[in-house]
């Protein structure tokens, strides 16, 4: 059988069908897949599964300290925050105390300029009181000169002989007081 050829052997196997389905392989297959497992549990836990827990324990480590980082960043901003609030509290307290400060002097200075000018007011007020009070008393003995001597040119325009300049006086004033 030396001569046989290709297509032969070809049909040869083909009349044996699929080698999977063929039961008396069964045994040998079911074999190596034992083997195939176990050397690939033995790869597995000894190689790629340690090197996946290390990298997952990195992990797990970077996370938590990045963790632990974020929360002592978030304590120094709550704090850099209060101190902020109570650094703007602080500055609020002193504007405000500088602003009633500064209200106080200005009312003080107001005051003092005002009590100034009520009394420079005051002095003008009297002077000016004095003033008029001279002018009107001028005025009045101004009237009652005029009066008389207005009396007199009617009593001697009329009377010219019988003219007193006492008695004329006398009736000017008596009608000037009322």
């Amino acid at each position: 059988m030396a001569t046989e050829t290709l297509s032969e052997i070809q049909l040869e196997h083909a009349e044996g069908g699929m080698p999977q389905l063929d039961v008396t392989t069964y045994p040998n297959m079911i074999f190596w897949l034992i083997v195939a497992l176990v050397a690939l549990y033995f790869i597995l836990t000894r190689f790629a599964l340690p090197r996946i827990a290390a990298v997952l324990a990195e992990r797990n480590d970077a996370i938590a300290n990045d963790l632990e980082e974020a929360a002592l960043y978030k304590r120094r901003a709550e704090e850099a925050e209060a101190s902020y609030n109570a650094a703007l509290a602080t500055a609020r307290e002193e504007a405000q105390k500088i602003a009633a400060d500064t209200k106080a002097q200005i009312n003080a200075e107001l005051s003092t300029l005002m009590a100034k000018a009520d009394a420079e007011i005051a002095a003008k007020t009297a002077e000016s009181e004095t003033r008029i009070r001279d002018i009107r008393d001028s005025a009045t003995r101004s009237v009652e000169e005029v009066a008389l001597e207005t009396a007199q040119a009617i009593v001697e325009a009329f009377v010219p002989k019988a003219a007193d300049s006492e008695a004329v006086g006398a009736a000017v004033a008596n009608r000037l007081k009322g």
